[in-house]
């Protein structure tokens, strides 16, 4: 299989959707002959045409509005918003539109909206954001982080077959940092289902995006510890007994996520185990997150608010020793 980056994989994901069906096209600043802000649709403009690489004002309520009515109407959109911070200003459109049309009035709306998300490169607070926890409540949409180019192309795959609204969380860190192999034509993953990145039996380490290459170099060389590390792939709907099945063999969970610790995609895991798994439990279930502040500008005071590798393996060491 050749290898591509987390970047490569999804630009490759873009082409093979569009391959396979007319009704797909892409919309949003930037992303036809420019190639996107960070290049990932670079020479689709060139293959698809004008017609199907739309290139919009800077007005994403009116992306993500014309997007829900193209999809209404039987196309298959994706959105893309230059970073996923500013979804917020089409954040009606999204949750008080898409979300509703199903319930509504019967109407599948197969959109995806992609989220160029996340923190590790000084973008400051207007461009570092994980926003996925604003949607978690939105009864309707589904929420997707793949971590991996594999699964950045086969989730895509899924979110854009899928007939509701998807929102495809690509972080933004791992574009061109991450490397890996991604099989040739059109693939799924799953959605709904966890990855296990690492197997083990010792404890259970929860993550999702870039967080999953932080836990994986965490619990590397772990005292000869064998810790299980989850990767959850989709943050809604969740996959419950893929959680809990590893929760009740380990006895003891660390959750790690980049976004900030309230009210977040860690703590619905970690309700999800005290309702379901808490007899299984050998410990406290603990949650290592970024604090409830903006994200820094500043390198240094970046790298202080966002999870580290040793914050993380600490964490792990003392559990393992509760």
């Amino acid at each position: 299989m050749p290898e591509l980056t987390y970047l490569e994989a999804i630009s490759d994901g873009l082409r093979e959707e569009m391959r396979h069906d007319e009704s797909v096209f892409c919309l949003g600043q930037d992303i036809g002959s420019f190639g996107g802000a960070f290049k990932v649709t670079e020479g689709l403009a060139d293959e698809f045409g004008a017609d199907r690489m739309w290139d919009t004002p800077l007005a994403e309520s009116a992306i993500v509005g014309a997007a829900v009515g193209a999809a209404v109407e039987g196309m298959r959109p994706i959105a893309e918003m230059q970073f996923a911070d500013f979804i917020a200003c089409g954040f009606d459109q999204l949750v008080n539109v898409a979300a509703k049309m199903h319930y509504r009035q019967g109407l599948a709306v197969p959109l995806v909206v992609r989220l160029p998300s996340g923190g590790g490169f000084s973008g400051g607070p207007f461009h570092s954001q994980n926003p996925e926890a604003w949607f978690l409540q939105a009864p309707g949409l589904k929420v997707v982080a793949p971590s991996t180019p594999e699964d950045a192309k086969g989730l895509l795959a899924s979110a854009v077959r899928d007939p509701n609204p998807v929102l495809y969380l690509e972080h933004k860190h791992l574009y061109r940092r991450l490397r890996g192999e991604v099989a040739k034509g059109r693939y799924e993953t799953p959605l709904g289902e966890v990855r296990v990145a690492r197997p083990g039996s010792d404890l259970t380490l929860v993550a999702y995006g870039a967080m999953v290459h932080t836990a994986l170099e965490a619990v590397e060389d772990l005292d000869g510890a064998r810790v299980e590390v989850l990767d959850l792939r989709t943050l809604c709907p969740l996959d419950r007994e893929g959680i809990l099945g590893s929760v009740r063999k380990t006895g003891k969970v660390v959750v790690l996520h980049e976004a900030t610790r309230s009210c977040g995609v860690g703590a619905e895991v970690c309700a999800l185990i005290a309702e379901e798994a808490f007899e299984d439990l050998d410990g406290p279930v603990v949650r290592v997150t970024a604090p409830d502040v903006p994200i820094p500008f500043s390198p240094p005071l970046e790298s202080a608010v966002l999870p580290q590798v040793d914050q993380v393996r600490e964490a792990c060491r003392e559990l393992l020793e509760y």
